[in-house]
């Protein structure tokens, strides 16, 4: 009974040894094969002025099987500049990992873009792949918002008169690359009031497309009404703030433009000195009419009499 039992214990363990060494070998892929996985998966890019404008994902190519493998490596970029490598030896049973670059345009519009990078076995074991199969990984390239502005003022200096009205115009460009809303004040429109000024802004806020046309803004002033006479220059400082800047950026983005205003004249309560010029000119025009319709009508009487 013992001498049938250790060949049976013999065999047993034959069997375990023999299981044990065949099970790795049943995990090997029996056909070329390759798999990329590509981290991170989403890829921001700033595209302002002065940035890099380049972003980075590491893709890992993973050979399951017990052949050498030479790797095809494809990359279609949406559109965007890009650098990678163009194939990867991938050893039995073993991973390489590979660094992929894209890159955007300056001042390129707020976008999303897809990335991929695909692999494919050309040979393993130094033979061509009978049956080439194409494995993909893709990632999202996000284009990042950015903000910039300029403000022109229409008219850097005017002369005005006391207790006049106008309208100052000025101009705001969106050179960000998405649509923003844009803040309007008077800088310094405490201090204007201080000195006699009425300021009026028909417009606080406007929204601008990327790129486009600038956006008029008028601001209403009246000059201070100081009784007497006025001679004195005063400075209106226009601001417009990026709104994307204050709730993103965490720095806002602003451009102050600067008015000379110089107010000159003579203000009297009750007393308009150009509308009463004016009535003292048209009487006296109409005065010397009459004049010389009098002289007219006395030498037609002198010629009746004689």
């Amino acid at each position: 009974m013992r001498v049938v039992r250790l060949p049976l214990f013999l065999l047993s363990i034959y069997a375990i040894s023999v299981l044990s060494m065949a099970a790795p070998a049943a995990a090997q892929s029996p056909n070329p094969d390759i798999d990329i996985q590509c981290s991170p998966s989403n890829i921001p890019i700033d595209v302002y002025p002065g940035s890099t404008r380049v972003g980075i994902t590491y893709c890992t190519a993973t050979n399951p099987t017990g052949y050498s493998e030479t790797v095809r490596i494809t990359i279609t970029s949406g559109g965007l500049a890009f650098a990678g490598p163009g194939s990867v030896t991938v050893g039995a049973t073993s991973s390489i990992t590979f660094e992929v670059t894209v890159r955007g345009d300056l001042r390129m519009p707020e976008t999303t873009r897809v990335v991929s990078i695909a692999g494919t076995v050309e040979t393993f074991n130094g033979a061509p792949n009978p049956n080439p199969v194409q494995k993909t990984a893709n990632v999202m390239v996000v284009v990042k918002q950015f903000s910039r502005l300029q403000v022109e003022a229409s008219e850097p200096f005017k002369q005005l008169r006391p207790k006049v009205d106008y309208y100052f115009e000025f101009k705001v460009y969106n050179q960000g690359n998405a649509l923003d809303k844009f803040n309007i004040e008077v800088a310094n429109r405490d201090e204007l009031e201080e000195a006699g000024f009425q300021i009026s802004l028909p417009l606080i806020s406007t929204e601008i497309d990327a790129q486009a046309p600038a956006q008029k803004v008028n601001v209403l002033t009246r000059t201070p009404k100081i009784q007497g006479w006025t001679d004195n220059y005063y400075q209106l400082q226009f601001k417009a703030t990026s709104d994307f800047s204050v709730r993103t950026e965490g720095i806002p983005n602003y451009q102050t433009q600067m008015v000379t205003v110089y107010v000159r004249g003579v203000y009297l309560p009750g007393f308009e000195i150009i509308p009463t010029l004016s009535m003292f000119a048209l009487a006296a025009a109409v005065a010397y009419r009459r004049s010389d319709d009098d002289v007219e009508q006395i030498e037609k009487l002198a010629d009746v009499d004689n």
